[in-house]
């Protein structure tokens, strides 16, 4: 199902449940006298859904930024890779040429067997992917250079150097999967908090039941949306924003 049938089907069927639980309460007798309430009950709501707004707003913008920086991570470390490959051309045979054959593999190793995992579960069997980094990093150091030669030198240790950003962009990437997302604590008071803001909502009262339907509807699908863009943005390589391996697929081309 595309993610905008689904969250579509959340928010629409949020806002009617809201709404016509808010046109059922008016046909209780029992809550006609909920307009005395309005003073009482508005200002509690102003404190709590104020609250709530902003823990909503906190999540979703640290998540927001969860999904950037593993962007530019790994936009980071597929640069820094073909940055290896370039830095290596300077050197000699069979290095030279090696270094191109292990970044392509690394390459092929992160888009067909890492990234599929990271969407599914988040957990990475990165064995693989590291082996070729030092095998990467082991062909390198192991380069051959002729002592006159300061510019192969010079590419030797610019290829070092790369090496090492594409290491640290390859931790936080597999860092940023296995990060769990929204934590069951976060979870729990966005939940609560939701629920609390429809009740203090449905705690007013006023002779028009079209009006209190619509505004308690309103503030149900409005939540309901700030919770599923938390819920797509939990696991940055998965859901409606998930971050794919294009700069590696990039990679491959170079490499090709």
């Amino acid at each position: 199902m595309s993610i905008y049938v689904s969250g579509a089907f959340w928010i629409i069927g949020a806002g009617v449940t809201a709404a016509l639980v808010a046109a059922l309460i008016h046909r209780v007798p029992a809550t006609a006298g909920l307009r005395d309430n309005n003073e009482v009950a508005g200002q509690v709501f102003t404190i709590v859904a104020g609250l709530h707004a902003v823990l909503l707003a906190f999540v979703l913008i640290s998540l927001f930024d969860g999904v950037s920086a593993a962007q530019d991570d790994s936009q980071r470390e597929a640069n820094n890779l073909v940055a290896v490959s370039w830095a290596a051309d300077s050197l000699p045979d069979p290095t030279s040429t090696k270094v191109r054959q292990v970044t392509a593999a690394y390459s092929d190793t992160v888009v067909s067997k890492e990234w599929p995992q990271m969407s599914a579960t988040g957990q990475v069997e990165s064995s693989p992917g590291w082996q070729q980094l030092e095998e990467l990093r082991n062909v390198i150091a192991n380069a051959p250079t002729a002592a006159d030669d300061t510019w192969q030198e010079s590419r030797k240790a610019a290829a070092t150097d790369q090496l090492w950003e594409v290491y640290q962009a390859r931790q936080a990437r597999l860092d940023a999967a296995a990060g769990g997302g929204v934590s069951t604590v976060v979870w729990f008071a966005l939940i609560i908090g939701s629920l609390m803001s429809m009740t203090l909502i449905y705690l007013h009262g006023g002779p028009k039941v079209l009006s209190h339907a619509l505004i308690s509807g309103t503030l149900a699908s409005a939540i309901t949306l700030l919770l599923f863009a938390i819920y797509q943005l939990q696991n940055p390589f998965s859901g409606g924003a998930a971050v794919g391996p294009d700069a590696f697929r990039a990679v491959l081309d170079r490499m090709s």
